[in-house]
């Protein structure tokens, strides 16, 4: 009954080294990226991303018998990222130029050039294809829909309420503190 690490096999990268280095800049670099792009305004959206994704990828770990999953997730995130900005130019470390979609790729040709096994990166591009495939492409299909709707629980913890164009301030809560309203002036 150790639920705890249905959550900490995500945040184990391996011992330090360059490939962990190289995980922690890709997770930064792409999930800021996400965050700040596609994801701006809609936290519970974005918190959702990382659920399904979570709970897809120890799913199909079970399978594969992958027990951490971090580096998995950060390819998800990549593939989400490079899809929905196809224009982007890539270059890898100067030697390489390719557009966006490629880069998940490209960076699982390099992990296999360092050697390691290629079904951790075979399943967050897995994983990051099903989500963008029901977040971005089956909703725009003739007679395709959203399969994918953000719970209710998760909005209302992580998205700001939208502001009411009626709301009237109480004097104390107007700017300056000033307790006359519209149109009155000081002296009148």
């Amino acid at each position: 009954m150790q639920v705890w690490r249905l959550i900490t096999n995500f945040l184990f990268f391996g011992p330090v080294g360059f490939n962990f280095l190289f995980n922690m800049i890709f997770l930064y670099r792409y999930c800021r990226m996400l965050e700040e792009g596609s994801f701006r305004g809609r936290t519970a959206d974005f918190v959702f991303m990382f659920l399904f994704g979570g709970f897809l990828m120890t799913i199909f770990g079970v399978f594969v018998s992958l027990v951490f999953l971090g580096q998995a997730f950060t390819i998800m995130l990549v593939y989400v990222w490079s899809r929905r900005n196809p224009n982007v130019r890539m270059n890898f470390f100067g030697l390489l130029n390719f557009q966006a979609p490629f880069l998940p790729w490209v960076l699982m040709g390099f992990s296999l050039l360092l050697g390691n096994s290629i079904i951790v990166d075979l399943l967050g591009i897995v994983v990051g294809h099903v989500y963008f495939f029901l977040e971005d492409v089956f909703p725009n299909q003739p007679g395709g829909g959203r399969w994918l709707k953000t719970p209710s629980i998760i909005k209302m913890l992580f998205d700001t309420p939208e502001e009411d164009a009626n709301y009237n301030p109480l004097p104390e809560e107007r700017p300056g503190g000033f307790p006359w309203g519209e149109g009155q002036r000081l002296g009148g």
